[in-house]
């Protein structure tokens, strides 16, 4: 995400923070402007339990990817689907 006056981070150091922890750019911008608006503690306490990548099918990874409008997703192993998934 590009940084300046410019940029649509609400809270640009939340967002590098979680980035460095694996989100991707789309989860981390996401919780990043969440927080600046609702407040950081708010926004921990919502949402649910989410699987991890590594519990879903290949099938499962390829329609994620496909939602999110990744391409060059159909050949890759589970595990360089999951990376995909996890930095796009």
């Amino acid at each position: 995400m590009p940084r300046g006056k410019d940029s649509r981070l609400k809270d640009p150091e939340l967002y590098e923070e979680l980035r460095d922890d694996g989100a991707s750019k789309e989860k981390a911008a996401r919780i990043s402007n969440a927080a600046a608006k609702q407040g950081r503690s708010k926004v921990g306490q919502k949402g649910g339990e989410s699987g991890s990548y590594e519990d879903w099918t290949v099938d499962d990874l390829k329609k994620r990817a496909k939602e999110l409008g990744l391409s060059g997703y159909s050949k890759l192993t589970k595990s360089e689907l999951v990376d995909k998934l996890r930095n796009h």
